[in-house]
């Protein structure tokens, strides 16, 4: 065998959405939410849970509308945990589990911070505990250090928000968040 092939073929949908993203990071927000929307239209709302994930995930950044981006975001855990079999028993249950829990913590940062911007404090707690928790697992390095420090950095802002309250904080009733699929 040659050298290399034993290693599985790069994954053609993710190539695709990598490369979305950046265009997206590179500052074109607009053409990147367009792009991945064609991609969703692609792979539907039954396709492979991984590029479900991934592409909610950064479709959500995309979003100008604070619930659309929420909605998204819970496309993406919802996607995340259909590969850990989260919530349900799995067929397979290391298919897709590495990819699905490295994501957990952005996740569920990503879910607090909306909550945060649409006033839902306790949800938003919520979702920064399971970030905290589920971000112990990730390697040292600068992708979990970065995650980690965002995750300082909203738990620093929802405090701030607490003590600046005028009145008690009155949230929905907010426990797990409904499942969306668009």
């Amino acid at each position: 065998m040659a050298k290399g092939q034993e290693q599985a073929a790069p994954d053609a949908v993710l190539t695709r959405i990598g490369q979305v993203a950046m265009l997206h990071h590179a500052g074109d927000r607009e053409e990147a939410r367009h792009r991945f929307l064609g991609l969703w239209a692609e792979i539907g709302e039954h396709g492979d849970p991984l590029h479900r994930c991934t592409l909610a995930h950064y479709l959500a950044d995309t979003q100008d509308d604070p619930e659309e981006e929420l909605a998204w975001d819970l496309r993406a855990l919802s996607a995340a945990e259909e590969l850990t079999g989260e919530g349900r028993a799995s067929a397979d249950p290391h298919a897709g589990t590495l990819a699905a829990r490295a994501l957990y913590p952005s996740l569920h940062l990503n879910l607090a911070a909306d909550y945060d911007r649409l006033g839902h404090r306790e949800a938003a707690r919520l979702h920064l505990r399971h970030a905290r928790t589920a971000a112990r697992s990730l390697a040292p390095g600068r992708y979990g250090e970065g995650v980690r420090a965002s995750i300082d950095r909203l738990a620093l802002r929802l405090d701030r928000a607490d003590r600046d309250q005028d009145g008690p904080d009155r949230p929905e009733p907010w426990g797990r968040p409904p499942r969306q699929r668009p």
